[in-house]
């Protein structure tokens, strides 16, 4: 039985993140998996035999009043990682970068 979203092997989302922010987060949330960080706006994660390669693009922030809120594209590709392995990262990445209150 699997609770919560499956993942697929790509896919894009927007996280309100500054890079030096998130780059400051990437290490825990990938907790012991390897990571490299081969160009600006890459890094590639190590998970079994596979990967997770992530790409970033810094957006407009976001406005609403007087509060801004930084904004970037974030693409998640996997690469020879099952279905059950990218749902178990997933959730613990998801909690670890998960930003606000609530």
């Amino acid at each position: 039985m699997s609770f919560g979203p499956e993942f697929p092997e790509r896919f894009e989302r927007e996280q309100s993140f500054s890079e030096a922010d998130w780059l400051r987060c990437l290490p825990g949330a990938v907790r012991d998996h390897g990571l490299a960080l081969p160009a600006p706006g890459r890094a590639v994660v190590n998970i079994g035999p596979g990967t997770l390669e992530l790409g970033w693009t810094m957006l407009p922030p976001r406005r609403l009043g007087i509060v801004q809120l930084p904004r970037m594209a974030v693409r998640y590709r996997f690469d020879g990682v099952d279905g059950a392995a990218r749902n178990h990262f997933m959730r613990y990445f998801d909690l670890y970068t998960q930003r606000g209150g609530g």
